[in-house]
């Protein structure tokens, strides 16, 4: 499976249990660490963790790298080598602001893919 399928499985699982705002920012020219970021926020903690859950059902035989984060603590990262996943409350995605951070990646309309 190629990382442009997975992203869209990503997209999907997020879809499916009603994440807001998802972003898809393409960093592979200006970073190593990954070629995706998907991000996301979601309205509570059952919420939270609810995505993370969809997603890590949806790539179930796609090898993770590292997990972080708790759903009560506002955030969760799931790293798959290529794509980083990361899930927020509204107020630690305001807090972080990974989109400015990122701002020199290129944000894919997750439809375009």
């Amino acid at each position: 499976m190629d990382v442009t399928e997975k992203v869209k499985l990503v997209v999907a699982a997020l879809e499916d249990r009603k994440a807001r705002d998802i972003r898809v920012i393409k960093v592979s020219g200006i970073t190593t660490i990954a070629d995706y970021f998907v991000i996301c926020d979601g309205s509570n903690d059952n919420q939270l963790k609810a995505l993370c859950d969809s997603v890590e059902e949806k790539l179930l035989d796609v090898p993770m790298k590292h997990r972080e984060g708790t759903a009560n603590g506002g955030w969760l990262l799931l790293d798959y080598y290529d794509i980083i996943v990361h899930i927020f409350s509204e107020e630690m995605r305001s807090f972080y602001d990974l989109e400015r951070i990122w701002k020199d990646g290129t944000v894919i309309n997750p439809g375009d893919m």
